[in-house]
Order: structure tokens, then sequence, then C-alpha cells
């Protein structure tokens, strides 16, 4: 398998999908070995911190990338399989900031109480215990968390010469801000210009369902990826995660019960396809079938996801087994 290793310099960063000329060009099959700089531009180190002072708000979310694929048509579907995902430094940051976040005022939310006062938690990882500490500023309280590496943003360039934010999930991917982008699995994108561009950010150590406050435990990331293109194959209207014992749809709107519905009428087509099903066939089993977690209640675009668990269903091989094969070729690294 070709590797590709790329380690991006600040002025390197891109902070759209779509309108930014590729970084590499790759061929399907190819393994690429990044580094992905945290979403605050690695401008919050200390719980001194405050974001209106050391924040640059049109330099939040850099991505690596783009990536031309070569091959990739409009049309087709690009498979990011996510081998590994490892913390690049020994501390994650979160922080409230002003007009943003799911239970403060916003732009988008106007309302005549001041915004949240600013505040910033440091994060310690433990690498062998594999846990980031939570330490509260207002009491004597500790708790090891969890450490779950995930990525906040994959994504492809969006159709029709657009450009979006850095901070924007949609059809595209983008922004989704969902726990299940973790080391392991596989998302499928509809390629939407020459070579899909797609890029990869956004690192969190740990992030809850939903993402409350707007930040998680966010932090630079090494990551190991496989590209793969299929061809000839439906492409999905909307972002597809396939993980060894789930099968998942991203949704992304406002209002938040439109990015529902969104995840929701993207898995029944994707059940129409596993299965040959019908859409009322499809929609009865989802109602019976499907978990609905939140990824994200804070970005431009809320992000919604259904899931449903492949112990429910009969085996089947989504994209001719690419998910399996992927897997396969991660376990050869």
């Amino acid at each position: 398998m070709h590797v590709v290793e790329y380690r991006p310099e600040r002025h390197e960063f891109a902070w759209t999908f779509g309108g930014v000329p590729p970084v590499r060009r790759v061929a399907p099959g190819t393994c690429l070995r990044l580094w992905t700089e945290d979403a605050f531009s690695g401008r919050l180190t200390s719980t001194s911190d405050r974001p209106s002072a050391v924040l640059d708000m049109s330099e939040v979310n850099p991505q690596t990338g783009p990536f031309h694929v070569e091959g990739a048509e409009p049309g087709d579907t690009l498979a990011v399989h996510l081998v590994e995902l490892t913390p690049a430094r020994d501390w994650g940051a979160s922080t409230l900031i002003p007009l943003f976040g799911a239970l403060s005022t916003t732009e988008r939310t106007a309302l005549l109480h001041e915004p949240l006062p600013e505040r910033t938690w440091i994060y310690q990882l433990d690498r062998a215990a594999g846990t980031v500490l939570f330490e509260a500023t207002s009491a004597d309280l500790r708790l090891e968390l969890p450490c779950n590496p995930m990525l906040g943003t994959v994504g492809v360039a969006p159709p029709g010469r657009e450009v979006r934010s850095s901070l924007v999930p949609d059809v595209f991917g983008g922004n989704m801000d969902t726990p299940e982008m973790r080391a392991g699995a596989t998302c499928y994108l509809q390629v939407n210009v020459p070579g899909a561009l797609f890029s990869v950010g956004d690192g969190h150590y740990r992030q809850g369902e939903g993402e409350s406050c707007g930040t998680a435990v966010e932090g630079a990331m090494d990551v190991v990826l496989i590209v793969e293109l299929i061809k000839n194959a439906p492409a999905p209207a909307w972002p597809r995660i396939e993980t060894d014992t789930h099968y998942v749809v991203v949704g992304s709107a406002r209002p938040l019960e439109d990015a529902w519905r969104a995840s929701q009428v993207g898995m029944i087509a994707w059940l129409g396809e596993l299965y040959g099903l019908d859409r009322l066939d499809a929609y009865q089993l989802l109602t019976q079938a499907a978990e609905s977690p939140l990824a994200n209640v804070v970005d431009t675009n809320y992000s919604a996801v259904t899931r449903i668990a492949k112990a429910l269903l009969p085996t089947a091989a989504a994209y001719g087994g690419v998910h399996r094969h992927l897997r396969e070729q991660a376990r050869s690294l």
C-alpha cells in the first residue's frame, strides 16, 4: 500500500470546503499519515486564556488538505477509513466562547441578557490510563474521563462551486462533530467535484453527544486513514458512516428536527439499497430499530445522527464490502 505523509505548516491550513487548491494528489487505496491542528489553531494553552483575547475567529477549525483523489468524478462515492487517531499533545482545551454554545445567547438566538462569562478548561491527558482530567474551577472536583479520540470534521468540496466555512456541516460532510467519527469507522461521502477534494481536522480527545457548550476537548491529532473510491454505486445524499457494529447517517440543518429528518430519510435510502426494501418497509423497520443521538447543536447547522445496530439486521455488504476490506488493509499497516 502506498503511504503519503503530510504535516501542514500554518500557512497551508484550509479554512473552507471548496475554493482551495489541493495540497497533494493521491490514488485510491492510498494510506495517509497526517497531522491536524486543534480547532483553536493552537492559541488556547492555559486556563487564563480568554477566547476574545487570543482567538482569531477567522482562523478556527483549520483543516488538513484538501487532497485530490485521482479518478474521482461527480456522482462517485468517496470512502475515508479512519485507521488511527492519536492525540498529538498531552493536553486538550475547551472553552466558553461569547455568542456561541447551545445554552447561551447567540447571534441567531438574540436575547437581551449578556453572553455567558468566558472560561477555559485545560484537560491533561494520561496516555497510559487512556483518560483526560476534568478539573472544576468552582469546586474541588476532579474526574478522569475516558479519552475517545474523534475527528469533528471530515468532508469534501461541496457542489455548485460553493465555498463553505470549515465550521459548517452539510451534505458534503464538514463539521459534523459526531463521536461516530472515530478510529475503525468508514465515512462515505458523495463526490461533487473532480478529485473530491477532501479534508479532515478538528480533533477531539473527548466529546459528549451534542457538544453542548460548542467546544469539545479540542486537541491536535495524528491521523492515519485510507482513502478509497467507489464507482458505479448510488452516491449518498447525506454522509454515511459504517463501523463494525452500526450503520450511521448524519443529517445537518436548522432547525434541529430537519437535521434529524435528513438523517432518517438518508437511512431509509440506505436500508433500501442494502435489503431491497421499498420506502414504507424501510420506514417501518427504521421506526422500530433506529437510535437517534445528537451530534452537535451549536454549529451554523445542527447535526443529528440516525444509526442502526448491525446485530439487528441480516448480514449485508455495503458498497460491496468496502468497510470490511479497508479494516483488513488497516491491520496490515
